[in-house]
């Protein structure tokens, strides 16, 4: 045995103690020999109460070879066996310490399941949480109808500064970017539909075209995706910030339902805005199509109003008024609701935000699909 490099293991001559001496230089180089002559030491122990371990021979130690020493007496220690250290200096002291300190359970990384277990487990998590998610909305929603109602028994309960400040905020400041957005959105049909119509010399029917898409479909439709991204993440981000510097509960301490205080005057305001924003994008929309054809395809406004009033009748213009107290209750109900969920964070603050109005625009998006539906089996 090398004892200027290895451990040495020796057995005093009185069975009734086992003794360990280290002798050498225990580091990460030799750290193979010295536990390779440790692994010996079942094999000589007669089964010791009392087990030594000298440190006194060694000349230098690094963590691999305190990792040796530390292993060995917590193996014998495990075994019920009482050990001494002795002879270790105060630099073999600080390194069994810190290994000591560093001897944490690491637990195992769990078996890689199958990819496919994984996507169907994934996809049932999802529905899971979709499935709560949607009954948390529920229960909001009936919660609003409930102090909505109230609320319309009793108009003394409706807030109306807060209403007429929402209605400013959400319907006049609203006009320059919806006004604009509909004014183009007309310009483009015209003038990507009359491409199309010039094959069959049939350019004057782009003012059909342009009228049932607006009035029916586009007018509303684009109106509402525009008041979600500014309005419903508004409503969201306003209301999270209350709650996340606990605000809500300071109203529900004075005795104000927040219903009442915050979801309502939104809620109106949105509702009675809506098919009045929608209006005003029918008119810019068809202004900004009438201006095309007059420009493009020379059709004047006399002969673009003429054919106008052929193409389109009182329902067409109806079908998209209908629709708008509907998208309007969908926003602000999904940017109230998203707000009130808000947990504390400015992460959840930003999280719920986005939530609110990628919820908005795909809960207005259905409507639009199921009321399409539905004119079309009515044939209205």
């Amino acid at each position: 045995m090398n004892v200027a490099s290895t451990a040495s293991v020796k057995l005093r001559n009185d069975t009734a103690m086992l003794e360990i001496r280290f002798f050498g230089i225990l580091n990460t180089a030799n750290g193979a020999s010295v536990d390779a002559e440790l692994q010996k030491i079942p094999e000589i122990d007669t089964g010791a109460a009392m087990v030594i371990v000298d440190l006194a021979g060694v000349e230098f130690a690094d963590t691999t070879g305190a990792w040796l020493v530390y292993r060995t007496v917590r193996d014998l220690e495990g075994a019920g066996r009482k050990v001494h250290v002795r002879g270790a200096g105060a630099d073999m002291e600080s390194l069994l310490e810190r290994v000591r300190a560093n001897d944490k359970p690491v637990q195992p990384a769990p078996p890689r399941k199958n990819s496919v277990i994984v996507l169907f487990e994934d996809v049932g998590m999802a529905t899971v949480r979709i499935l709560k998610e949607f009954g948390r909305f529920l229960s909001f929603m009936g919660l609003v109808s409930i102090r909505l109602f109230g609320a319309l028994r009793q108009p003394s309960r409706i807030r109306m500064t807060p209403l007429v400040f929402q209605i400013e905020h959400v319907g006049l400041k609203a006009l320059g970017i919806i006004g604009l957005m509909s004014f183009l959105i007309g310009a483009v049909i015209v003038n990507q539909g009359a491409i199309q119509l010039r094959q069959f010399g049939a350019e004057v029917f782009v003012v059909d075209m342009l009228a049932i898409t607006q009035l029916r479909e586009l007018g509303i439709l684009l109106t509402a995706i525009m008041v979600a991204g500014r309005s419903g993440s508004a409503f969201t981000a306003q209301i999270g910030s209350m709650r996340s510097h606990e605000e809500i509960e300071a109203l529900e301490t004075i005795g104000l339902h927040p219903i009442d205080t915050l979801v309502l005057p939104r809620f109106l305001a949105l509702v009675i805005v809506l098919p009045v924003l929608a209006f005003y994008a029918d008119l810019m929309g068809l202004l900004g199509g009438a201006l095309t054809a007059w420009l493009t395809l020379d059709i004047s406004p006399g002969a673009f109003v003429q054919r106008f009033q052929e193409a389109v009748v009182l329902s067409t213009f109806m079908v998209g008024i209908i629709k708008a107290p509907f998208f309007a209750a969908v926003i602000a109900l999904s940017g109230c609701y998203e707000g009130m969920s808000v947990t504390g964070s400015a992460e959840s603050v930003g999280e719920r935000t986005t939530r609110s109005v990628v919820q908005s625009i795909f809960l207005v998006i259905v409507l639009d699909a199921g009321f399409a539906m539905f004119f079309t089996a009515l044939d209205f």
